[in-house]
């Protein structure tokens, strides 16, 4: 029995076959695509036909559905259908192997999809070109298909479709007077569809311009870069063995300025820099191909592509200047916003490490130390726990015992695997050190193929784990001592890339923890503690942790006030086919996605009208530590494309690669606790600002309160804004 779901993810996936092509999901933006695919009558409708073709064939076949809804396999055999449907003329047999090559193009996908995914690669249009050149060579000899003459009577093909109407519109554009460039420019853009008019053209840089300002913008970016060089070299880029192959430009600008790579000032200049060498490609490619009689199509920016997003991988260091797309969103735009928003939460390629001890300790010696420290093992911190009056020991400190850290658990800082062990090591006297087996007692944590994390100078035969062992964050594998170089008990961590003792080490931050004060409390994301500084992980309140465990299945009921309109609002918690948590309005059904690791919870994502009680709730509770200390403020800013409108985000995303005017900041206080030990109610106040070059447009303050029911309600006020949402117990599951 086919259900309803399979039918709306069918015309799904025939939708973004088409806006696919431009490496976009945009519905109206497909639309237009279609259409202009029409302007061949048979040429869009064969090109149909291959996308329903394939489709199906990728259901028949077992696909994963969502992957043929995305128009991942329906994009490349539309290109085929549209190719073979402009140059021959339209009867059964030519259906017949337009049928032939739309599964032939899906096989050769889902075996791309294999071979070039496997290195976390994209097969752009291989699939096509494969196919195409391997029909078109075929059926040279199939004397049953006619080659089409419709390009003569195009008049005609359009009166079928539109009538006089439509004739008059494309005369009209055809016989538009515009600078040279900008025809080609715009003939290119529909030589992407196998249409070679500029109304064509149009109707594509209008939909580019609806779906993403930013691809609108490479888009003539990399096609003037090559017309540029064109007239520098002396030939003529409409000129060559496939005519307006200037499309190869466009698509490897929007590819690489700002699809695959995060838009920024570097992808940009490197659109610059790659575009010449796309058209020296061309160039040789055509002369080669023509041997053969066949055009190279997208052959060019097929290689340049992967091979520059291939020779990313190997890359050392990781650059927030130049970064591939971790999370597609099929938007520059909104891969743009939310990368600067997650490179501060989460720091892109990072494994989030934390620090390997319970309760409070203080650093003695941090990087480039006073002592020790120093040259190629400078990234290293020693730890000790210090009294009030920043004593490391009782009594005299005349003995192991005396130090307040001696025999404290030492934790794994991340999940991993241990590498190495030394636990025969005995420990020093007070004052002596053991130059010979300098590190002392150790343990090499290995959490991924470059990151190691040495803990060293533990306690003789405290070391509970061995070689080979899985471990997990805070799981103990020793205690601290006193053994190797170390005068008094102490705690060394270094992070290295390899698995040695004595390697050297690298400088790689704690992903969280609490900076403490003689006044106040401060989280720190991903930076690098410093000398003196007093410094925990994150210590859970119960009362917190439990009101936002969200875990699936979990639902949530409030008697709204909104502006003095009351009613009831039900949410619900679930989990999306890629294991995503969001939180779902059984009314509305608004979703916000998030993240809760025990320790931070983040939401990351919205969906839905932007007036809605999850909305508010997504603004008021963006960013949650589970920990309660007083007067502790957080700081994190909104994805701008989660908070402002039209048309005024349209105006920053021109500009978005390189300055942004509109800013959306967020606060969270921790402002009461009733009880520290023992509390029944906690008060967090959340405040969010929305500002246009520095000056603040609109403001809103948010009051959420918790007790041992969780989640007890919660309130936001701004202009004209008043809601008051309180959680009804007896209606949580």
């Amino acid at each position: 029995m086919i259900k309803k779901d399979d039918i709306s993810l069918f015309f799904k996936g025939i939708l973004n076959s088409y806006s696919q092509v431009f490496f976009s999901d945009n519905r109206i933006f497909s639309v237009i695509i279609l259409l202009v695919t029409f302007v061949d009558f048979y040429a869009g409708l064969f090109g149909l036909v291959s996308v329903i073709i394939t489709n199906s064939a990728g259901y028949l076949f077992g696909l994963h559905k969502q992957t043929i809804s995305k128009g991942i396999y329906g994009f490349n055999s539309l290109l085929v259908g549209l190719a073979l449907g402009i140059y021959y003329r339209p009867d059964f047999f030519l259906l017949m192997i337009i049928i032939l090559a739309a599964l032939f193009t899906l096989f050769i996908a889902v075996s791309m999809q294999g071979v070039i995914g496997k290195y976390a690669l994209p097969y752009l249009s291989i699939p096509f070109l494969l196919s195409i050149w391997i029909f078109t060579l075929a059926t040279r000899d199939f004397t049953v298909l006619g080659i089409s003459e419709r390009g003569i009577y195009t008049f005609n093909d359009l009166y079928i479709i539109g009538g006089n109407f439509l004739v008059r519109i494309y005369e009209w554009w055809n016989d538009l007077h515009v600078a040279r460039s900008i025809r080609i420019y715009l003939i290119s853009l529909g030589a992407i569809l196998f249409q070679f008019n500029i109304l064509s053209g149009i109707l594509i840089a209008i939909g580019l311009l609806l779906y993403s300002r930013i691809s609108f913008t490479l888009s003539l970016l990399g096609f003037y870069a090559a017309y540029l060089f064109y007239e520098i070299i002396g030939a003529d880029i409409s000129e060559l063995s496939y005519s307006y192959i200037g499309f190869n430009y466009i698509l490897t600008s929007i590819a690489l300025g700002g699809f695959f790579i995060i838009p920024s000032a570097r992808s940009y200049l490197w659109v610059l820099v790659l575009v010449p060498i796309v058209a020296i490609l061309t160039i040789s490619l055509s002369t080669i191909f023509g041997v053969f009689i066949l055009p190279v199509y997208s052959l060019p920016f097929n290689i340049i592509v992967l091979l520059f997003l291939y020779s990313l991988k190997f890359r050392v260091n990781f650059s927030p200047k130049l970064t591939e797309v971790l999370i597609q969103q099929n938007s520059p735009e909104k891969n743009l916003y939310s990368f600067h928003n997650d490179l501060i939460r989460f720091r892109h390629n990072m494994i989030p490490v934390k620090l390997p001890f319970y309760g409070t300790w203080t650093i003695t010696q941090a990087h480039d130390g006073e002592h020790t420290h120093k040259a190629e093992w400078r990234h290293a911190w020693d730890f000790v726990i210090t009294d009030a009056d920043k004593k490391q020991y009782k009594n005299k400190g005349e003995l192991l015992t005396d130090y307040y850290c001696f025999d404290k658990a030492v934790l794994a800082p991340a999940d991993g695997t241990i590498e190495h062990v030394e636990d025969d090591i005995p420990d020093n006297k007070i004052g002596d050190v053991n130059i010979h087996e300098n590190w002392g007692n150790t343990v090499i944590i290995k959490h991924g193929d470059t990151l190691f994390s040495s803990l060293s100078h533990l306690k003789s035969e405290s070391i509970k784990v061995k070689p080979g062992d899985r471990v997990k964050e805070g799981d103990i594998v020793g205690n601290c001592g006193n053994s190797g170089r170390s005068p008094y008990p102490h705690l060394h961590i270094q992070f290295q890339s390899t698995p040695y003792i004595g390697s050297p080490t690298m400088h790689y931050p704690f992903s969280y923890y609490i900076l403490l004060s003689e006044k106040d409390f401060e989280l720190k994301q991903f930076e690098i503690p410093q000398q003196d500084q007093k410094v925990s992980n994150i210590e859970v309140n119960d009362l917190i942790h439990n009101a936002f465990n969200f875990i699936p299945g979990y639902k949530l009921a409030f008697q709204v006030n909104n502006n003095k309109d009351e009613f009831t609002e039900t949410w619900e918690v679930q989990t999306d086919p890629y294991n995503n948590t969001y939180i779902v309005c059984q009314q509305d059904h608004s979703k916000a996605w998030f993240t809760n690791d025990g320790n931070l919870l983040y939401f990351k994502h919205y969906e839905g009208r932007k007036n809605t009680l999850l909305y508010f709730f997504f603004i008021s509770a963006f960013k949650i530590q589970q920990g309660f200390y007083s007067n502790l403020v957080l700081h994190d800013k909104f994805p701008l494309n989660l908070i402002y409108k039209q048309p005024l985000l349209s105006l920053q995303d021109f500009v978005a690669p390189f300055w942004k005017f509109l800013q959306s900041e967020y606060a969270i206080t921790y402002d009461f606790i009733d009880n520290e030990i023992s509390p029944s109610k906690i008060v967090l106040i959340s405040e969010a600002r929305n500002k246009i070059f520095g000056q603040c447009i609109a403001e809103s303050f948010s009051t959420i309160e918790l007790d041992n029911n969780g989640l007890k309600q919660f309130s936001v006020k701004g202009k004209g804004l008043s809601i008051n949402a309180i959680c009804q117990p007896d209606q949580l599951l």
